[in-house]
């Protein structure tokens, strides 16, 4: 996964102001890609699953 802090990938949106691949005034990740996992063993809601690529600020 490439980081680019300059860009905004207006596929992924995001209110995670704390991640360091927020684009903040535009609510989305600057990523190209993010990775999704499993919170839960097996999840059965929103709630059991994150993004895996988020880093914190």
């Amino acid at each position: 996964m490439e980081r680019n802090s300059c860009n905004c990938n207006n596929n992924i949106h995001c209110t995670v102001a704390s991640c360091a691949h927020h684009n903040q005034p535009n609510n989305c990740c600057s990523l190209q890609s993010i990775r999704v996992g499993c919170s839960d063993s097996s999840p059965t809601r929103c709630e059991g699953t994150e993004c895996a690529s988020f880093q914190l600020k």
